[in-house]
């Protein structure tokens, strides 16, 4: 799917990258995995990852998810191509990437929602409840 959109780089925003249900979605699995189908792999679930201890919202005000976005605009600046966000959760808007796209959002950036191979919807800001 990921060539499908062709997607250049993979970041991994998950806080713990790893799965006992699904063994290729393992950090390690997927930085040897995807670089041979040339699409690079980044890990920025230190800086990105959800499961704060006072909630994603709070974490959003503080200097670690400040550089976190300024690491992913890095990559997404000198990736020559689409950049996905990923996560464990597949609804964007059940996980922190819909807080990650406001972000970006908000910066100017296009960002699209990868459902699956056959739909990919535009972001757009869900309302807190």
């Amino acid at each position: 799917m990921l060539k499908l959109y062709r997607v250049k780089v993979v970041v991994d925003v998950r806080r713990f990258p790893t799965s006992r249900r699904v063994p290729w979605f393992r950090r390690e699995v997927l930085m040897e995995l995807l670089p041979v189908h040339g699409i690079g792999y980044i890990w920025l679930g230190e800086v990105l990852g959800g499961f704060r201890p006072r909630g994603y919202e709070e974490y959003m005000k503080s200097e670690g998810y400040r550089r976190g976005i300024e690491m992913l605009v890095k990559v997404v600046e000198s990736a020559r191509g689409p950049v996905a966000v990923m996560c464990r959760e597949r609804l964007w808007f059940r996980c922190h990437r819909r807080f990650i796209a406001d972000t970006l959002t908000s910066m100017g950036y296009k960002v699209m929602h990868i459902i699956d191979a056959n739909r990919a919807t535009p972001h757009y800001r869900r309302r807190r409840e």
